[in-house]
């Protein structure tokens, strides 16, 4: 594996039409600026937060999940430090690829995933149809995210474009940690909870406790890479008094209870 991201290999990705690219290497910075590729893109990280920014949403890719990014969508990707290590896979648009490769979404990487991701550490750079062998598995691959994806967990959150609701959501996340109520948003912004619940619906597509529960569970799952905290802690900061509340909340989102998110923690950072 590579030890940085040399930013050249982006303009690799799609030199050739027909081939699969490889790449494994730490970030070796803070930003990797919006592009845009004709190929689709598998993307795994390791060792530290990772949010990614499309036009229309932003992304918080976790530990031992994975993000599909369609052909064509414009991203960018923001990783909490230097060191963290992403594993891309880019594959041709095929003829037969179903709706699953159509739109962005994180799905879980479960341990046959992971068994065959990790295999293709050892490849970089483009991989040829006439090399059957590797060719052969990195298309099986592809075809088995489309089987194992049986719905994306909803850990994005859209962009509003409305001023009064970027205040609104701006206010959500400085109060995150507060009980703040449908109620209490509405009358600290002088508009009527009728209106409100409009906007949020026309803009994000979601009402404001969607919207207001997956903030703070996109929230939890950041402060729970941070080791100093207990479940506990997490729990109050992101504005639950009851910790089975908490529990089975993340655990509807992320896919995973919070306890088994933990424990895991440090095999998936190594």
């Amino acid at each position: 594996m590579e030890k940085y991201v040399n930013r050249y290999y982006l303009t690799e990705v799609d030199r050739y039409d027909d081939t699969i690219y490889c790449h494994h290497a730490m970030m070796g910075e803070k930003l990797i600026p919006e592009h845009v590729h004709k190929k689709g893109q598998f993307l795994y990280t390791e060792g530290g937060v990772v949010y990614l920014n499309t036009p229309k949403q932003s992304y918080f890719l976790p530990a031992r999940h994975y993000i599909w990014i369609p052909a064509g969508v414009r991203h960018s990707i923001h990783p909490s430090s230097a060191e963290v290590i992403m594993r891309n896979l880019y594959f041709p648009v095929y003829e037969h690829d179903d709706d699953f490769f159509m739109r962005p979404g994180i799905y879980p990487v479960d341990s046959l995933l992971m068994e065959l991701m990790m295999f293709t550490n050892r490849w970089n750079g483009n991989i040829w149809p006439d090399d059957e062998g590797r060719y052969s598995i990195a298309k099986a691959f592809k075809m088995l995210l489309s089987e194992l994806g049986r719905g994306a967990l909803p850990l994005s959150l859209p962009y509003p474009s409305d001023p009064r609701l970027v205040k609104i959501v701006e206010y959500m996340d400085q109060h995150i940690a507060n009980h703040i109520s449908f109620r209490h948003v509405a009358n600290q912004f002088d508009i009527s909870e009728r209106s409100l619940a409009r906007l949020f619906q026309k803009e994000l597509n979601m009402s404001f406790i969607q919207y207001f529960t997956i903030l703070r569970m996109l929230k939890g799952l950041k402060l729970l890479l941070d080791e100093k905290l207990s479940i506990n802690e997490v729990a109050a900061r992101v504005g639950y008094s009851s910790l089975p509340t908490f529990s089975n909340t993340f655990t509807k989102i992320v896919g995973v209870r919070p306890s088994e998110y933990v424990k895991h923690k440090s095999l998936w950072n190594q």
